[in-house]
């Protein structure tokens, strides 16, 4: 059924009311079909567990990993540029036998910093003949990740994103009653993406957000600038910063421990990890 339906996708775009010639298409599968990540998946199975058989990658608690791949985001981890010169090789011959195309382009190259350590010239690498740009930071399915492993420019993604949207509810929703707003603001503003992986930020950038989440919810309810901020949340019975940080955190550590990967295991049970050690200061310590 799969091969019939695949073998014969005739499309055409539309523009306005009028259409194009029709056209095969053949490769790829269906944006938005209910069964292409699985299809996909299939397809770059062998791929990543040839890169996993290799062994060739990092050790986080004694467990080795060089790849981590969502769909089509591949992301190949390496302690040198020999390893991950390695891992390409394997990529690069994959993509050939199974008609695949990398956008070298599009990827990127970030060396993290170790200590104080300096790297006054990095080799260069290169992906199916084009060299690979040598970035600070870069961005996987929304996050930021810096080669220094600070947070800070991600909780900076985060503030903006939160001001847009406050800012679309105060502007659209002015004239809706209280209980609306708020289950509103509950909806669009309370999400804080990826912030259970903020373990490593400043003061200032931490700060920041909670000041922009305050506002938001002063502006949208019409509140003075000076009000309390724990007694507005508590009167509308919803979660202020930290109750939220915290919650955030306590949901992913609870998918964590239950969860069957290996790695994740690893990460839950060391006690001395910086993630293990942000998460309990969170609940331990006064805010």
């Amino acid at each position: 059924m799969f091969k019939f339906w695949y073998g014969h996708q005739n499309n055409v775009v539309r523009w306005a009311d009028s259409l194009s010639d029709t056209y095969r298409t053949e490769c790829g599968v269906r944006q938005g079909g209910l069964t292409s990540p699985k299809l996909f998946s299939l397809y770059v199975d062998r791929l990543i567990d040839e890169l996993s058989n290799t062994m060739v990658g990092c050790s986080v608690g004694g467990k080795f990993i060089n790849n981590i791949s969502y769909a089509d985001d591949m992301v190949l981890l390496g302690p040198s540029i020999g390893a991950i010169k390695d891992l390409l090789v394997i990529c690069e011959r994959y993509a050939e036998a199974h008609g695949l195309r990398y956008n070298a382009s599009k990827s990127e190259l970030l060396v993290f910093k170790a200590g104080t350590m300096s790297y006054p010239r990095i080799p260069q690498v290169k992906l199916e003949g084009t060299p690979l740009k040598v970035v600070e930071e870069f961005k996987y399915l929304g996050h930021w990740v810096t080669a220094s492993l600070s947070d800070c420019k991600d909780i900076e993604r985060e503030r903006r994103a939160l001001a847009v949207r406050s800012n679309m509810l105060i502007r659209r929703f002015a004239r809706c009653t209280k209980n609306v707003k708020i289950s509103l603001f509950k909806a669009y503003c309370q999400s804080f993406y990826t912030c259970s992986l903020w373990v490593n930020y400043t003061h200032k950038a931490y700060s920041a957000l909670r000041v922009q989440y305050n506002n938001a919810f002063r502006m949208l309810l019409g509140l003075p600038g000076r009000c309390s901020a724990s007694g507005m949340f508590a009167e509308a019975h919803a979660d202020g910063f930290h109750a939220i940080m915290r919650k955030r955190v306590a949901s992913l550590l609870q998918r964590i421990t239950r969860s069957p990967n290996s790695l994740l295991k690893t990460v839950s049970e060391r006690n001395d990890g910086p993630f293990m050690c942000h998460w309990n200061q969170l609940h331990v310590l006064p805010t």
